[in-house]
C-alpha cells in the first residue's frame, strides 16, 4: 500500500500551485469566489458546494477544493448566523437536536480521506443535488411542525457525517429538507442552516486537521473575496432578498460542475 505523501509536499505542491497561475486567472478565481459567497449567503448557506463547483472548474485537485472549501465555509457562515439571528430568524429549539450528533459526525467525516475518484463521484452527486434543491425552491410552506428529537438528531448525525466527508457544511441538505418535511420557514430554515453549516465546517477541519493536513495558502487568499462577498449577501438575505433568480443561476452553475466530476476518470 503506497503511503500518504507528507505534509510538505502538500504546502509546496499548493504553493506552486499558485506561482503557475497568472494574475488573470488569481482575479478571476477572487472574484467569483466572493460572486459565490454573496449569491449563497443571501440564502442561509455558506456556499461550500459554490466554492467546490468554481474551484473545480479551475481545474483545482480534491486535496486543495476540501479544505479550502472548509475554511471559507467557516467565514462565510460565521458572518451569516450573526446576521440572521440579529434578524430574528433563528431558533434554538429547532437547531440543537439537528446539531447535537452532528458535530462528532462531521470531525468523523472530516478525519476519512476518500479516494480521488470516489471523491469526484461524492461532489458531483452533491452538486447535482443542490441544483435540483434550487430549482425546486419557490415559497414558503403554510403550515409547519417541527421534527421530534429523535428524528431531529439522527438526520442531523447523517448530514454532520457527509459535511465532513465532502468539506460542505450540510446546510445544502438541511435547508431543503426543513423546507420539504415543513419543518421551517425559509429564513428560519435559513438562519438555522446558516449556524449548522458553522459548526459542522469547523468540526470537519479540526478532523482533517488531526488527520495531519495543512489549510492550503490558497484558503487565505480568497478568504477576503468570501468575507465581502458573505457580509453583504447575509445582510440583504436575512431581511427582504428575492432569492428565486439567485437559485436558478447557481444551479446552472452547480449541474455544469456537478456534471464534469462525475463523467471525469
Amino acid at each position: 500500500m503506497a503511503r500518504p505523501a507528507p505534509d510538505w509536499d502538500f504546502a509546496r505542491c499548493d504553493k506552486n500551485l499558485i506561482d503557475m497561475m497568472d494574475n488573470t486567472h488569481l482575479t478571476l478565481l477572487f472574484f467569483a469566489i466572493g460572486l459565490i459567497a454573496f449569491l449563497y449567503s443571501s440564502v442561509g448557506h455558506a456556499g461550500a458546494s459554490g466554492y467546490i463547483a468554481v474551484m473545480t472548474l479551475w481545474g483545482l485537485a480534491p486535496a486543495i477544493i476540501r479544505p479550502t472549501a472548509l475554511v471559507l465555509n467557516i467565514l462565510v457562515a460565521c458572518i451569516g448566523s450573526f446576521q440572521f439571528w440579529r434578524a430574528g430568524h433563528f431558533s434554538w429549539r429547532l437547531f440543537w437536536p439537528f446539531a447535537l450528533l452532528s458535530i462528532p459526525a462531521a470531525y468523523f467525516g472530516g478525519h476519512l480521506q476518500p479516494s480521488a475518484s470516489v471523491w469526484r463521484i461524492l461532489i458531483g452527486l452533491v452538486l447535482v443535488f443542490s441544483a435540483v434543491r434550487l430549482i425546486s425552491r419557490h415559497s414558503d410552506p403554510p403550515n409547519i411542525a417541527p421534527p421530534s428529537r429523535p428524528v431531529a438528531i439522527g438526520v442531523g448525525a447523517g448530514l454532520g457525517f457527509l459535511s465532513g466527508l465532502t468539506g460542505t457544511g450540510g446546510g445544502i441538505f438541511l435547508t431543503p429538507l426543513l423546507l420539504f418535511c415543513r419543518w421551517a420557514h425559509i429564513r428560519q430554515a435559513a438562519a438555522v442552516s446558516a449556524l449548522f453549516i458553522l459548526v459542522n465546517s469547523i468540526a470537519g477541519l479540526v478532523g482533517y486537521f488531526t488527520a495531519k493536513h495543512s489549510i492550503p495558502s490558497l484558503g487565505v487568499f480568497l478568504a477576503a473575496a468570501a468575507v465581502t462577498g458573505g457580509v453583504f449577501g447575509s445582510h440583504l438575505g436575512s431581511r427582504r432578498f428575492p432569492v428565486r433568480t439567485i437559485s436558478l443561476l447557481l444551479a446552472t452553475v452547480l449541474i455544469i460542475a456537478g456534471t464534469k466530476l462525475i463523467l471525469t476518470r
